[in-house]
């Protein structure tokens, strides 16, 4: 009995072992995903269809289902085979060696996957146009050109051989029209960048005029205002521009005719300004000091003993050696400059005597700070005395 009864628990154990594996191996063991799509139509395509990638089979549908306007295709492909989760799902047209079937594009590269039991809506499926769609839309436009439509009165017709006529013997001109256009696009497909910024530019400065109206405004009636002016005096600016155009006549008339001595003069007043732009700085004291000088000269006459009451102080703290060579630095270049003078600024700084600002300057030392000046003015002269230049000079019968 106890052999018995494990007879019968053993040969359960098997079948219950051969259930499990029939199951993995046929059923509950497939590693296929479930993708359901909604189509607008769905002709040619019924369960059993094929499902491929780059035309590559995949996978098959298992359901085709009406649900009103769209048709629900469920499909089953491999999970091996993994789908772009953008994907979409195209029905292919029959072909020679083929029948329709659901195409999964694009391919798969890179990034994430369509997961298992994803719903593709209308806006990611397509379908091809049928054959009796296109020969009705081409029927529905010959009927529209056709007798009982544009062409009722022969308005059509009429159109034809006038296209004809204008373009008979036209053909070079049309290709050539053709070609130039062509070119005028390339070139400005080419220089878009350069034609969205003039684009982008003009939009500143029209929003810019914008914001300046007023202003805009006020320009505009000035210039209107200085318009009307120059209309009213059209009789003067017509003689003023005739006597230009003969006075540029005698000018270009004369410079044609003394070239030559102009040239000269030209290099003359070349080396004239090359010396002013040199003495630049002694010019400027000049001016300064000139107006003192000649006031303090006009002062100094003393009418009564018929001299100058002043002395002779031209040369200022520097001695004449100093001056010199003051005036050697600021007249020749100053590899020209004598070494003695050198050597003198040299003597002069080593004392720590006065040093005027060229021999500075030929030391290579900056200029010294300019003092301020006080104006000496001489002692005006007294009562019923003659304060002019005229006493200084002889008169008749006077020594």
């Amino acid at each position: 009995m106890r052999a018995r009864l494990f007879t019968i628990a053993a040969g359960a154990l098997v079948v219950v072992l051969a259930g499990v594996a029939a199951f993995v191996v046929f059923g509950g063991g497939s590693d296929d995903r479930r993708l359901v799509a909604h189509f607008t139509s769905a002709v040619g395509i019924t369960p059993g269809s094929s499902v491929r990638v780059l035309g590559v089979a995949v996978g098959t549908v298992t359901e085709v289902v009406p649900q009103g306007d769209t048709v629900r295709v469920v499909m089953e492909y491999d999970a091996e085979q993994p789908v772009p989760a953008d994907a979409m799902a195209v029905i292919i047209p029959p072909s020679v060696v083929s029948d329709r079937y659901v195409q999964l594009s694009p391919a798969y590269t890179k990034g994430p996957v369509l997961n298992d039991n994803a719903e593709l809506p209308t806006s990611r499926t397509a379908v091809p146009l049928e054959l009796d769609e296109v020969y009705r839309a081409l029927d529905e436009f010959n009927r529209a050109l056709g007798p009982t439509g544009a062409n009722r009165d022969g308005s059509l017709s009429d159109l034809v051989d006038t296209g004809a006529a204008n373009l008979d013997g036209n053909g070079e001109n049309l290709h050539d029209t053709i070609d130039g256009a062509s070119t005028t696009l390339k070139t400005l497909s080419d220089g878009r960048n350069d034609l969205f910024g003039t684009v982008a530019d003009l939009q500143e400065f029209t929003t810019m005029l914008a914001k300046s109206e007023r202003l805009v405004r006020q320009f505009n009636g000035r210039l209107a205002t200085a318009s009307e002016q120059l209309a009213g005096e059209g009789p003067e600016l017509e003689a003023t521009l005739r006597s230009l155009s003969v006075a540029l006549a005698q000018v270009a008339t004369f410079v044609r005719d003394n070239r030559e001595l102009l040239s000269q003069d030209v290099a003359a007043l070349t080396d004239v300004t090359t010396v002013l732009v040199r003495q630049q700085q002694a010019l400027i004291e000049v001016l300064d000091v000139a107006p003192l000088a000649l006031a303090n000269l006009n002062l100094v006459y003393n009418p009564r003993s018929g001299t100058l009451d002043t002395r002779d102080n031209l040369l200022g703290p520097y001695g004449p050696a100093t001056y010199v060579c003051s005036l050697l630095v600021n007249l020749v270049p100053a590899a020209q400059v004598p070494d003695v003078c050198m050597a003198l600024a040299r003597d002069l700084v080593e004392r720590g005597l006065p040093l005027p600002d060229p021999l500075r300057k030929l030391l290579g030392l900056p200029p010294s700070s300019p003092a301020v000046k006080k104006p000496v003015m001489v002692a005006p002269p007294s009562v019923g005395s003659d304060p002019t230049l005229a006493g200084i000079l002889p008169l008749p019968g006077r020594r």
